[in-house]
């Protein structure tokens, strides 16, 4: 059974009524950010009852010691987590002398919570009775500001409603904060310097070991019935980790009383002198003011809305399940920093670290290359470049050499830091991905200049890994990739998995094809790439030599390609016969079990079909899907659109409506049971890919847009927007046509249905 009680809404995350059970799931999911930080939804006021405390700075990481059983040669030193940083948005509350907590009081009613991803800020609202009879009404209002992307705002009203009140507002700042993943229950920050000025508080911390220092800020105004008060704090109180203001307010019957904290972070990444950085913030941001900054926030989202969002008419669930995946996206990553990537859990979690994955290159690159411009894809593919040097470091740790280079699984800085040996040394399909994705950038935006510039370096550095990572069988007269783990987690240390195996064959022959395209076309940039590698002709045919003679498992039986060798040796129990109070089987079998079993976490020969569409029939998509399809479970949050996107090719448009909903409300219905921990970001360009890909059938083939409409029955319509090489062109879908408009000065061809048409420009074409 899945959560429901998201309240189904176009625009806005909508939680009624307080129920405890729910707290650690909400913070999650009505988390904000910016881009350069990010808070789970963490009450303001002390709260005693079962919390996730969570704020988080974008790049700033601790390098957490790796535990583990007994040590391996070439194992990560550590664990790379993107720390809970300073806390700035606490606010502890007394009213007539007791503390609001809403864990404690009497009665708690009316309660809710809105995430307006529309305009971009969170509201929460309450009644409460508390022990000593007082009844109040709260309203708090918070966002972290898109313009000034180190600054955050609340606005927090109390209304005391049966009786006059002493309110006494408690705003602080606290650096005494710890990870909940810590390893070895560490603190990761060491103040340096508090300091404060009249309504103004500044915390300056450094990490331990990394060294980046953040200046955690704060100033205050109160208001009653919106009048500035203009006060200062009764009372300064601080230790060398906290500082904390106390405003006393007495308050009539009915009379409501405001607290407005304006706060943030500014770091050593982005300034000298963070303490003064964090002067200038606060002046900006009081001579704005609230409602100027809450203006500038709603104009900032509705620029984004204007190219990213996807509407969907007649299915509320479908169109808030979008939304809050493209919401949630631009939260976590904008494109404004090559230095910063895109974590998993984004800023809603700690889970795996908030490091960057192969999900980025995999399932994030299209999502941004279509919605921003391309220098956004851009920054993420030079993030990869500037790390080749830590990649080559990694693959040479393992015993690789001649440059070849072995992508982390998990980074900060391009250091390998994840602490899975099975994952660490054998999911190496990842380096696939990273080349897929310059091929990817090239193929949609029609820019090349990226590989000869710095592209093809990473391609050679991947190529050489694969060349040196294969084994010549003997008995098979073939070449082998053994001892590894595919994107299917639930199968370790296995060889021959299909997937790796292809995507090696393709990078070794895609990176031969670019040498000698850079080699004719940009002979200088050809010429300090070589003598800088040091590449030969002999090496470039041993690499095809690999590639013309990769083995692939393959079943006559069934007609279709194999996970790996040794597949068909399983107990071949389908997911519809297994016990459904089995599942989900990663909560409830040992790893044991799951990895004698035959039950795929995400389909690793699906997801070659889906990279290399065009290298496979429709029959053996066909054949391929409804084998593996039957065996998967699809406890990655990475699987279910790859399978959406497939079933809509195929034309099983129920199915492919049912794996949308199932990866557009992945967090918001709580599908995997683990939603507390954080959202699953990366996996939301998988939904945006869903509608997109799937059900618009949107492909680049031949430098040509084509596309292939189909409409689940469930909804009228949809529409959504592509940014194709600086042209904008608007796609609107329903039963009876598809109609497209171009915003630019030229046409462009298309094609539709196999059918070549021209849409010119500020003119609607309909299909």
């Amino acid at each position: 059974m899945n959560q429901d009680y998201i309240k189904p809404n176009n625009w806005s995350i909508i939680e009624e009524g307080f129920d405890r059970e729910r707290v650690k799931s909400s913070e999650s999911l009505f988390s904000i950010g910016n881009g350069a930080m990010g808070q789970r939804a963490n009450f303001e006021e002390n709260y005693s009852g079962e919390t996730f405390q969570g704020s988080y700075i974008a790049g700033i990481y601790y390098p957490d010691k790796t535990k583990v059983g007994w040590w391996k040669n070439g194992y990560p030193e550590y664990f790379a987590k993107v720390l809970n940083a300073p806390n700035w948005i606490g606010i502890d509350i007394e009213i007539n002398g007791e503390t609001l907590d809403l864990n404690t009081c009497k009665k708690v009613s009316k309660f809710g919570r809105e995430l307006n991803m529309k305009e971009g800020w969170y509201r929460r609202y309450f009644e409460a009775t508390l022990q000593n009879e007082t009844e109040i009404s709260v309203n708090i209002v918070r966002f972290l500001c898109l313009g000034i992307d180190e600054l955050g705002v609340i606005n927090y009203d109390v209304t005391p409603l049966n009786k006059k009140a002493k309110i006494v507002f408690k705003p602080y700042l606290d650096a005494g904060v710890t990870n909940e993943d810590a390893n070895w229950e560490e603190k990761f920050w060491e103040p340096l310097a508090i300091k404060n000025t009249k309504n103004a508080a500044f915390v300056t911390a450094q990490t331990y070991k990394t060294h980046f220092i953040a200046t955690t800020f704060m100033q205050n105004l109160v208001f009653i019935n919106d009048k500035n008060q203009n006060e200062s704090p009764s009372n300064v109180s601080s230790d060398n980790e906290k500082i904390q203001f106390e405003y006393e307010l007495n308050v009539l019957q009915n009379q409501k009383c405001t607290l407005q904290k304006f706060g943030g972070y500014t770091v050593s990444t982005n300034h000298k002198n963070t303490p003064i950085a964090a002067e200038k913030v606060l002046e900006k941001a009081i001579e704005l003011g609230y409602n100027k900054l809450l203006e500038n926030q709603i104009q900032a989202w509705a620029k984004i809305w204007e190219m990213s969002d996807i509407t969907i008419d007649g299915d509320i669930k479908a169109q808030q399940g979008i939304r809050f995946n493209i919401f949630q996206l631009n939260q976590t990553y904008l494109g404004k920093d090559s230095r910063l990537n895109i974590g998993p859990k984004g800023f809603t979690g700690e889970k795996y670290g908030g490091s960057t994955y192969w999900d980025t290159e995999a399932y994030c690159i299209p999502f941004y290359m279509a919605t921003k411009d391309q220098n956004v894809a851009r920054n993420l593919l030079t993030y990869r470049y500037n790390q080749l040097d830590k990649a080559i470091e990694n693959a040479t740790k393992l015993g690789f050499s001649n440059g070849a280079a072995l992508y982390p699984m998990v980074t900060m800085n391009g250091e390998e830091c994840h602490n899975e040996w099975e994952i660490t040394f054998e999911e190496i399909h990842r380096n696939g991905a990273i080349a897929f994705a310059i091929y990817n950038y090239h193929r949609f935006t029609g820019d090349y200049s990226y590989i000869p510039e710095k592209g093809l370096e990473v391609l050679i550095g991947i190529a050489r890994f694969w060349y040196q990572r294969a084994t010549f069988s003997s008995n098979k007269n073939q070449y082998m990739i053994l001892g590894v783990t595919g994107p299917n987690e639930y199968e370790n240390n296995v060889n021959n998995n299909f997937y790796t195996n292809y995507i090696a064959k393709w990078c070794l022959e895609y990176t031969y094809n670019q040498i000698q395209k850079v080699a004719l076309e940009y002979p200088s940039d050809h010429k300090r790439i070589s003598e800088k590698v040091k590449i030969s002709d002999l090496e470039l045919q041993s690499w095809k030599k690999v590639s013309q003679n990769m083995y692939f498992p393959y079943s006559k039986e069934f007609d279709v390609f194999l996970q790996q060798d040794g597949f068909l040796d399983k107990e071949l129990v389908k997911v519809a016969d297994l016990d459904k109070t089995q599942r989900p089987i990663n909560q409830k079998w040992s790893w044991d079990r799951i990895l004698r079993s035959p039950y795929i976490k995400q389909a690793d020969v699906l997801q070659c079909f889906y990279f290399f569409e065009d290298h496979f029939s429709k029959d053996e998509l066909k054949r391929n899907f409804e084998f593996y399809e039957a065996f998967t479970v699809h406890e990655s949050s990475l699987s279910p659109c790859v399978h959406s996107i497939q079933a809509a090719v195929l034309n099983k448009i129920d199915m492919a409506y049912e794996f949308y909903l199932r990866t557009s409300r992945l967090d918001l219905d709580d599908y995997n049971k683990e939603v507390e921990e954080g959202c699953h970001i990366t996996s939301m360009a998988g939904t945006w890919m869903s509608i997109v890909e799937g059900f618009g059938g949107m492909r680049i083939k031949n430098e040509i847009l084509h596309f292939a409409p189909k409409i689940p029955k469930q909804w009228n319509g949809y529409s959504f927007k592509i940014n194709f090489r600086n042209q904008i062109l608007k796609v609107v879908i329903n039963h009876d046509e598809t109609n497209f408009f171009l915003e630019g000065e030229k046409a462009i061809t298309i094609f539709v249905n196999e059918k070549c048409v021209l849409v010119e420009p500020n003119s609607l074409i309909s299909i």
